[in-house]
C-alpha cells in the first residue's frame, strides 16, 4: 500500500474526483455485505476513493478492515487494537473484498481476522480485537504544548499557487483536515528532526458510531506517519525518485475518540535501516487525552546521490 503522497511524478486525477472528499470517505467506508457470509465467517466488499499516482491509500484499506471486523462484533465492544500487514498494492478501479474470520469471542473480549482481497489476490491481513468497556488502572502521557490549529496553515495554504495534480490533491481532495506544527515536508525539509505533530480532523460531521470514528482514525493516522523518518534525512514529498509503502500497520486505542473533533498527532522515528524506517506515534483529544497509539514501518527508496 502505498503512502497517501505520491513518491512519483503525480498521474492525472482520476475520474470522479468532482464528487466530495469527506462524502467519498463515508461511501468507502460503508461496505455492503456479500452473499458468501455464514456463521463465522463474514465477507464484505467495498469500493475506493479518487486517489493518485495509480494506487490505493492504504489508510482506507485499513478503516474498511475495521469496519468489515466491527460489524461482526456488538456494538458494546469497540475495538481496542488492530495490528495489518500490507501484502500488495491495491488497484484502485477493483471492488476490495474483506473476509472477517471470527477467532474468539470470550466474556470480554473478541478477536477477528479480516483478510483483504482484490481478484482473489490478497492485498491486506489483519488481526483486530475487541473489549467491552471496563475500569481499571488508568495513566497517560502527557499532551505536549503546541499551537492551536486554527492557528496553523492548512494544507492548502501551504501550498497556495503550486500548480501541481498532487498540491491539488493535497489541497482539496483529502477528507482530513491536516496542519502541520511548524514546517510541512511536502516541498522540501526545513530541519532535519526525527520528530513532528499535526493536528488533524475529518473535514465533515460523523454519525454518533463509536466504530466509525476508529475506522476514520485508522485511516487519517496513514497520512502523515513516516513523515518523521523522512524529515530526519531531509526527505520531501516532493523528492524526485522517491519511492515510499506503508508495510505494517498498529493501533491501539486507549480511550474514546472523535474523528470529527481535533486531535493532535505526535510522531517520531526511532530507526531507519534497510530501506525502511519505523515511525510512532500518539494521539491526542484537544482536551489533552492520550485517545490512542500508531505504529508503522514504511519502505523508503530515495536515489542515491541526490
Amino acid at each position: 500500500m502505498t503512502a497517501p503522497e505520491p513518491a512519483e511524478p503525480a498521474a492525472p486525477e482520476q475520474a470522479g474526483t468532482a464528487s466530495d472528499p469527506f462524502d467519498d470517505l463515508l461511501s468507502v467506508l460503508d461496505l455492503r455485505a456479500a452473499a458468501a457470509s455464514t456463521g463465522s465467517r463474514a465477507v464484505f466488499t467495498g469500493r475506493n476513493a479518487p486517489t493518485l499516482g495509480g494506487r490505493v491509500f492504504g489508510g482506507q484499506v485499513l478503516g474498511q478492515a475495521l469496519v468489515a471486523a466491527s460489524r461482526t462484533v456488538d456494538p458494546d465492544r469497540p475495538a481496542h487494537s488492530m495490528h495489518g500487514y500490507f501484502l500488495r498494492p491495491g488497484e484502485p478501479g477493483t471492488p476490495i473484498t474483506f473476509t472477517v474470520e471470527v477467532l474468539r469471542d470470550g466474556r470480554s473480549f473478541s478477536a477477528r481476522r479480516v483478510q483483504a482481497s482484490q481478484l482473489g489476490a490478497p492485498i491486506l491481513s489483519m488481526i483486530a480485537s475487541f473489549q467491552v468497556e471496563d475500569a481499571g488502572l488508568d495513566h497517560a502521557v502527557p499532551m505536549p504544548d503546541v499551537p492551536a490549529p486554527e492557528d496553523l496553515p492548512s494544507t492548502a495554504e501551504r501550498l497556495a499557487g503550486v500548480d501541481d495534480p498532487a498540491a491539488r490533491y493535497w489541497s482539496h481532495r483529502r477528507p482530513i483536515d491536516v496542519r502541520h506544527v511548524g514546517s510541512a515536508v511536502y516541498l522540501g525539509v526545513d530541519e532535519r528532526l526525527g520528530t513532528q505533530a499535526v493536528w488533524m480532523r475529518a473535514t465533515g460531521t460523523l454519525p454518533d458510531e463509536p466504530a466509525l470514528h476508529r475506522a476514520v482514525t485508522a485511516y487519517a493516522s496513514d497520512y502523515t506517519i513516516l513523515e518523521p523518518v523522512m524529515r530526519r534525512h531531509g526527505v520531501a514529498w516532493a523528492t524526485p525518485g522517491l519511492k515510499a509503502a506503508s508495510l505494517d500497520h498498529a493501533m491501539w486505542w486507549h480511550r474514546p475518540v472523535r474523528a470529527d473533533e481535533w486531535l493532535l498527532f505526535t510522531q517520531t522515528s526511532p530507526s531507519a535501516s534497510g530501506a525502511r524506517g519505523l515511525s510512532q506515534g500518539h494521539l491526542f483529544s484537544r482536551e489533552g487525552d492520550l485517545v490512542a497509539t500508531v505504529a508503522q514501518e514504511g519502505m523508503l527508496r530515495v536515489p542515491e546521490g541526490r
